[in-house]
Formats: structure tokens, C-alpha cells, sequence
């Protein structure tokens, strides 16, 4: 594929950062799926094959995700992503609460579903993939394949570990366009308040500042008392 294969750099090779870079490549992009592929993270050689089978057998999907393993720094794997093949429903109000697709790891996506829903925010530097997956959902039909067919690192020096607060800070302002964007159940925003509520208050406590830590905490538990209940009791298992 070496004669396929364009390189493409921003102008004077300055850095914009990730959603800069992968709207650079969809500005350029003339095929009919799309496909991104992080820096730390590695696919199966078959991971394309199978995807673009199904979306070519299946014309009203618009992203088809697969199954994959959590691997070390090495490459070693260590947990299946879905240790139980999800039940896909297509409600956007469970991207929006749980963001359980990674995209773009696990996901191909026809491009004219980039085209309707536009490029990735580029204020954004953390989350910009969770806010492209919750406009995806917001028009277009998923679809899951068991198949394992991707590799995602984690490490402590890894881009998602590494801007945890940047992430969950983000959070709140895609979830503010989000509501103003689309008809979501107002219990959906409350619950989703909580969540980032609860991981901005992990991410204080591993840097000490614990009093901030209190403060998401108690809010998590007024936004989602009986989720709250559930994770104090260890009846809901959580990272």
C-alpha cells in the first residue's frame, strides 16, 4: 500500500493536538468508511476485514464496533473489553451516560456519517472522542460483532490516564451541548452530573487534594443517590 499511503502535516508542523490532527485526515479522506487508529493502541489483522464485511452487508448501519483486550504497555493482554457481549440498543441516552463504545479504537464508521455530524471539536484536548461518539449516536444506527478485533493500552504514561481531569472537566461541557443539542431524559443529564461528579473526585483523590475530592463525591451521591448506594455496598464494581 506504499504508493496509497499520504502523509499529512499541519502547517509548519505545529502541534494542534489529537482533534486537529484526525480532522487534518478527514478533510483529506475520500473513501467510504473510516477508520482512526491511536497512537497507543494496535488492531487485529482482520479487524478491517470483518468490519467493512458487515457495513457493506448492512447499508442502514452507520458504526459497527467489535469486542477487544486491555493490554499493558508491553502488549500483554490483561482483561477482555466486554467480558460480556453488550446488548446494543441504539439509545443515545446510554452513550451519554456510560460511554461503552470506544471510538475510534473498536469502531468503523461510514463517512457520510462524518459528513452529517461534522468534525471533532478542536477546543477540545481530552474527551473529543466521547463528544463524536454521543453526535454519532444522536443520528445513525449502531451495531456490535463479537469479534475480538483491537488492543487498548493502558498505562500510567498513556494520553487517557495521564489527562484524567482534563477529561471529566470536559465532560461537563460536552454534556451541556449535548442537552442542548438533543431531546435527552432529563434523568440521563442528572445521572451523567454524578458520574463525572464521582470521577472528578478519583482524580482528586490520587493527587491529595482531598476536601475538592469531598465536594464531587457528596455531589455524585445528591445527583445519584441509588447508584451511590450501590457503589458504597460493592454491588456496583467501579475502576
Amino acid at each position: 500500500y506504499g504508493d496509497k499511503i499520504s502523509v499529512l502535516a499541519h502547517e509548519g508542523h505545529t502541534n494542534k493536538g489529537q482533534s486537529a490532527s484526525i480532522n487534518l485526515g478527514l478533510k483529506q479522506a475520500s473513501g467510504k468508511y473510516i477508520a482512526i487508529l491511536d497512537s497507543d493502541d494496535f488492531w487485529e489483522l482482520n479487524k478491517l476485514e470483518i468490519q467493512v464485511a458487515y457495513l457493506e452487508q448492512n447499508p442502514d448501519i452507520g458504526l459497527v464496533y467489535c469486542n477487544g483486550y486491555g493490554v499493558d504497555s508491553d502488549g500483554q493482554r490483561y482483561y477482555d473489553f466486554y467480558p460480556e457481549d453488550p446488548k446494543e440498543n441504539n439509545d443515545p441516552n446510554r452513550v451519554l451516560l456510560d460511554c461503552y463504545i470506544l471510538l475510534p479504537q473498536n469502531s468503523l464508521v461510514r463517512k457520510k456519517v462524518y459528513d452529517r455530524v461534522g468534525f471533532f471539536n478542536e477546543e477540545y484536548r481530552s474527551a473529543q472522542d466521547h463528544d463524536m461518539l454521543i453526535r454519532i449516536s444522536e443520528v445513525c444506527t449502531f451495531a456490535y460483532l463479537p469479534d475480538y478485533v483491537f488492543n487498548y493500552r493502558r498505562h500510567e504514561n498513556s494520553i487517557s490516564t495521564k489527562k484524567q481531569d482534563v477529561r471529566w472537566t470536559t465532560g461537563f461541557k460536552i454534556l451541556e451541548a449535548a442537552s442542548k443539542r438533543y431531546p435527552y431524559k432529563s434523568s440521563t443529564i442528572r445521572k451523567r452530573k454524578a458520574v463525572l461528579n464521582f470521577r472528578l473526585g478519583q482524580v482528586f483523590i490520587r493527587q491529595g487534594r482531598y476536601m475538592k475530592a469531598l465536594v464531587h463525591i457528596f455531589k455524585a451521591g445528591i445527583l445519584d443517590p441509588l447508584r451511590s448506594l450501590k457503589v458504597l455496598l460493592g454491588k456496583e464494581v467501579v475502576n
